[in-house]
């Protein structure tokens, strides 16, 4: 029997690489974004089914959960990669942005993770399940440029610690992947930072999958990708949070439009 996987924020990007990827691993997935057209031509592509679905709504979420778990009531992976970008500090930026960056990248993952809860706990009954959170290292860092977003990933972050705290005795494995600056539609990072050296740090979306793949196949609860320079922000981060903000201020996006 194929394993089943679900995947969050699925038509572009990280979602599409991780997808790509499992597919190539032996995995069915499940596709979910909000544009079903780019979906659907992904799905095609890979032999995908796919699911129409905006993350950041809670009922939208939860008859999501339903038609999947009628379909496949044994789940074995989830990953809540869906995200959106906040730029702007704390003294600009809209407030409805801020709701809606929470509701998308923090709740989201809450939502999706309990309402296909069922699925996962069959899946861990027939050999392991896995939960895979696409955090950031914004999410250790406390990033004053795109405030509400670092906001909402330190939240994810915490929850996802929470979870795989709670779910320790348990089959249902919890990952956080903590990527650095990633090139993608969305977040088009060699345009947008400022910063000379961090841009020269900005990954491709086939990096973090490739990591998603190995921390599912090895078991690791926390990784952060590429590890130089981000886990040494982070751990500078926790040590001296004064210098960190300092420094990354430099790293400020170009332009008001980006």
């Amino acid at each position: 029997m194929r394993r089943i996987a679900v995947i969050t924020g699925a038509s572009s990007g990280i979602g599409e690489a991780i997808a790509r990827t499992l597919t190539r691993e032996g995995w069915a997935c499940v596709l979910v974004a909000r544009r079903e057209e780019r979906l659907r031509a992904l799905a095609d592509e890979i032999g995908a089914e796919i699911e129409v679905c905006d993350v950041g709504d809670r009922a939208a979420v939860e008859a999501l959960a339903a038609r999947v778990l009628e379909r496949h009531p044994t789940l074995h992976l989830l990953v809540n990669n869906a995200g959106m970008p906040a730029r702007g500090t704390f003294l600009e930026v809209d407030l409805d942005l801020v709701e809606e960056v929470m509701r998308v990248n923090y709740l989201g993952g809450v939502w999706c993770s309990r309402m296909l809860q069922p699925g996962l706990e069959a899946g861990a009954k027939a050999g392991g399940a896995h939960i895979v959170n696409l955090v950031s290292v914004a999410g250790t860092v406390s990033f004053a440029p795109a405030g509400a977003y670092a906001a909402s990933k330190h939240a994810q972050l915490a929850y996802s610690r929470s979870l795989g705290a709670a779910l320790h005795d348990s089959s249902i494995q919890v990952h956080s992947v903590l990527p650095g600056f990633v090139e993608t539609e969305g977040f088009p990072q060699k345009k947008v930072l400022k910063s000379r050296l961090l841009r020269s740090f900005v990954i491709e979306a086939d990096d973090v999958a490739n990591t998603v793949v190995k921390a599912i196949e090895k078991g690791k609860s926390e990784c952060v990708v590429p590890w130089f320079p981000y886990r040494l922000v982070g751990i500078a981060q926790a040590v001296a949070p004064g210098l960190v903000a300092r420094f990354v201020g430099m790293s400020a996006h170009r332009g008001e439009s980006v």
